[in-house]
């Protein structure tokens, strides 16, 4: 008999709602200060998960909440790469967004 493998539940940052590890995004602020997202979700750093949707991105927004998850600010050019990059950006070809320097709190 094969044992069912345990899948971790996260919490998204944008609605408060749980879902697999997996279906989240993973937002990473680095040892270095540099925020960028984590397509393996095992990037050393404060992470923040959201679902790969522009209503958590803009609720996280809205409230603040990467700000108190990854302590510390992301940029506004972190939020427009990441707006993008949900909203389809990345299935149409474009590169995935640099790493960028938080602005404190």
């Amino acid at each position: 008999m094969g044992r069912t493998r345990h899948e971790p539940i996260r919490t998204c940052a944008g609605c408060r709602g749980q879902a697999p590890k997996a279906a989240l995004v993973r937002l990473v602020r680095g040892p270095d200060g540099r925020f960028a997202l984590d397509p393996t979700g095992r990037a050393p750093g404060r992470g923040a998960y959201l679902h790969p949707d522009a209503a958590c991105v803009e609720a996280a927004r809205r409230r603040r909440a990467l700000e108190r998850s990854l302590r510390a600010g992301p940029g506004e050019g972190v939020w427009e790469r990441l707006g993008a990059l949900l909203s389809g950006a990345e299935a149409r070809g474009t590169s995935a967004p640099e790493p960028e320097r938080g602005h404190p709190g």
